[in-house]
Order: structure tokens, then C-alpha cells, then sequence
């Protein structure tokens, strides 16, 4: 069975979107050094899952069914990212325990506790116009997996 345009074009962004944030986190990590803290890490997993889900896809039937569930995957992070700039701008509590321990050990153990560096989930590492990269996860996780749906309704009423 042949997708049409719509659906082709849900499935391309039902990969796409993950995979261009899971990028963008790992340059942000690697090349800028903005470590994740554990909330950050949350919102990456829904991510992973999509990727997985679009490929699916793209090899086997139920296609739509595959991206739908992709873009539920993507939305899902979305939520968590938006739980996550709640608890940077303060709006309500986080996970208390909600912290990370960056970096390597050098052998001495009293050196490695004294200049580990700590990823806290309640300071956005980074922010452009006010907007912290949970918050821009919110954003477009949300839109993108909203605009998968919409491609799939779309294609339905067609």
C-alpha cells in the first residue's frame, strides 16, 4: 500500500524532528559543554523512541501507525521539557533529588568530590530570549508532534 504525500511528509517529520534535537543537544553537550542534568536526560529517551518508531516506518506495516505513535513519542518530551522549564523558572518544585555529576575520576578521590562540576535541573544551563532549551524542547517537540498528527488527520479525511 502506497502513503500518500501527507503521510510521507508526517513520517519524514516524525524522524526528522527527534533527530535534529537529539543533535542539538549533542552539540550543545560536546562542543559547548553544556552537560544534561537527569530532567534533561528524561526528555532525550521519548526522543530516542521516536527515532526508532520513524525508522519502523519506513520498513514496516502499519506505517501510519508507526509514525502516529512516533510523533506520541515526541510529544511525550515535549511534556517532560515542559515540566522541566517549569522547574527552571520557578513555577513549581522539581525532583528534589534532581542533580548531576559531570566529569572523570583523577585518582584522588577528595580532588574529584572538591572540583566535580554540578548539573542542577532547577538553572537553565543556556537561555535565548528567556527561553531555556527545556523550554525550546517544549516548543517544538510539541509543534512538530502536534504537526505529525495533524499531516495523519489530514491524510485520513482526504
Amino acid at each position: 500500500m502506497s502513503l500518500s504525500q501527507h503521510a510521507r511528509m508526517a513520517r519524514v517529520l516524525a524522524l526528522a524532528i527527534p533527530a535534529l534535537l537529539l543533535g542539538g543537544a549533542y552539540v550543545s553537550q560536546y562542543g559547548f559543554g553544556l552537560y544534561p542534568c537527569e530532567m534533561c536526560w528524561w526528555q532525550r529517551w521519548p526522543h530516542f523512541a521516536a527515532v526508532a518508531l520513524a525508522l519502523l516506518a519506513y520498513v514496516a506495516p502499519p506505517q501510519r501507525l508507526w509514525t502516529a505513535i512516533a510523533a506520541v513519542a515526541i510529544l511525550a518530551s515535549g511534556a517532560i521539557g515542559l515540566f522541566h522549564a517549569g522547574v527552571e523558572y520557578g513555577w513549581w518544585p522539581g525532583i528534589t533529588s534532581c542533580a548531576v555529576v559531570v566529569g572523570g575520576g583523577s585518582g584522588n578521590a577528595l580532588d574529584d568530590i572538591m572540583n566535580t562540576p554540578l548539573v542542577r535541573c532547577d538553572a537553565p544551563a543556556w537561555t535565548l530570549l528567556g527561553i531555556s532549551l527545556a523550554g525550546y524542547n517544549f516548543l517544538i517537540s510539541t509543534a512538530g508532534g502536534l504537526a505529525v498528527l495533524g499531516l495523519l488527520a489530514k491524510d485520513r479525511k482526504a
